[in-house]
Order: structure tokens, then sequence, then C-alpha cells
């Protein structure tokens, strides 16, 4: 599986009203944390996620993370 570009090594924590969001998942995306169609031929595709309500979302912004699209603290021990 190809590896994702480290975007940045700490989360983007952003207001996120109800609806459909198509998180980045290779790091090459210029909307970051969003999906702007740049994983075209790196073997990597974007996330939909569901929201259901309004929240502050904590999206992870190295894209490492296990709990992808959410930042779980995996860009601390990246090097």
């Amino acid at each position: 599986m190809p590896e994702p570009r480290i975007f940045q090594k700490s989360p983007f924590v952003l207001k996120a009203e109800p609806g459909s969001y198509f998180w980045c998942a290779c790091g090459h995306s210029k909307s970051q944390p969003f999906c702007d169609g740049s994983h075209k031929g790196t073997g990597l595709s974007p996330m939909k996620i569901d929201l259901t309500e309004a929240k502050t979302v904590a999206w992870c912004g190295c894209k490492h993370s296990k709990t992808a699209p959410y930042c779980d603290g995996s860009h601390s021990k990246l090097g």
C-alpha cells in the first residue's frame, strides 16, 4: 500500500456543519484537510465522512492516524 505524504504534524481543528466531507488521505491536496483530486495516480483515495450534527472536528493532518480521518496523536510519533 502506498505511503501518504505527511502534510503537517498537527491536526486541523475546524467547526463542521452536518453534511458529507471527503478527507484527504494522500497528503497532496491543496485544500487540506479535504480532497481536491490531487490523489490521482497515488494509489490512495479520499475518505467520505457523513456528519449528522454540527461539531468541532480534529481532522488528521499527518495522514497516519489509526482513527482516520480523526487525529489520534500519531503525528507526535513521526520522524
